[in-house]
């Protein structure tokens, strides 16, 4: 797939309260899809890009993850953690797990609930070439409803089963760059204080991601439409080894 340098870090102290009782004793992303924890398709996906080091930034029953991952020895990977003591909010979480990355790497960073199959090499090289602080991938917003067609005759014409909208949506997966760090809060979210600041001044930028394999999950509705989804990718694969890699 390509080798590309730098960290990641993952957000993984979320409680997922919207995935009681799966998350009961674990953080969100210890939760499992097809038997395999969220955390364990984010790392083999990692893995396939040549990212060697992983700052995982948890919080809420870490330990379950810590004894899940371990050093990283057995990932062929090293990785590292950054506990927080107390909420910091995202964007403070993130700031703190940034304090174990080599302060020259350019770091992936991303919530640990999503499952995606983006290219983290196309990724890198546009980050790189836009010169920007941060780079947030979006992805298409896909309707949650079917629509009806209607014309000036006040006809119906027909539906559309939740169509593509004209609009992104962030899909939690970010690049920093070294000087994201003071431009961080201590507590709190970037979202709401870093990227409003940065996009002022142009350097924000958005990588539009399609026809990718996505999903944020936070719901059990989440759990399983990624479940069904995984199952096709397997079965297409299977039946045609040589038409799409597996991540």
């Amino acid at each position: 797939m390509g080798n590309t340098s730098g960290t990641a870090i993952i957000l993984a102290g979320g409680q997922g309260q919207r995935l009681r009782p799966l998350t009961s004793d674990r953080p969100k992303c210890m939760v499992e899809i097809l038997g395999t924890p969220i955390i364990a398709f984010q790392m083999h996906w990692l893995r396939s890009y040549g990212i060697r080091h992983i700052v995982i930034a948890g919080g809420y029953l870490h330990e379950s993850i810590v004894n899940f991952l371990g050093d990283g020895t057995k990932w062929g990977m090293r990785i590292s953690y950054s506990i927080e003591e107390q909420p910091l909010g995202r964007g403070g979480a993130f700031k703190q797990a940034l304090k174990l990355v080599a302060p020259q790497d350019k770091v992936y960073a991303f919530n640990g609930d999503i499952i995606c199959n983006l290219s983290l090499q196309a990724l890198g090289d546009f980050h790189q070439a836009q010169n920007a602080i941060a780079t947030i991938v979006t992805v298409p917003l896909v309707s949650p409803y079917g629509i009806v067609e209607i014309n000036e005759e006040h006809s119906v014409t027909g539906f559309r089963e939740k169509p593509v909208l004209p609009f992104h949506v962030n899909a939690g997966i970010y690049v920093f760059s070294p000087e994201i760090i003071d431009l961080l809060p201590d507590k709190g979210d970037h979202e709401d204080t870093t990227f409003p600041e940065l996009a002022k001044n142009g350097r924000l930028k958005a990588f539009r991601a399609s026809n990718i394999l996505w999903k944020s999950i936070d719901t059990m509705k989440d759990v399983s439409e990624i479940r069904t989804e995984l199952e096709r990718v397997l079965l297409s694969a299977f039946l045609q080894p040589d038409s799409l890699e597996i991540i």
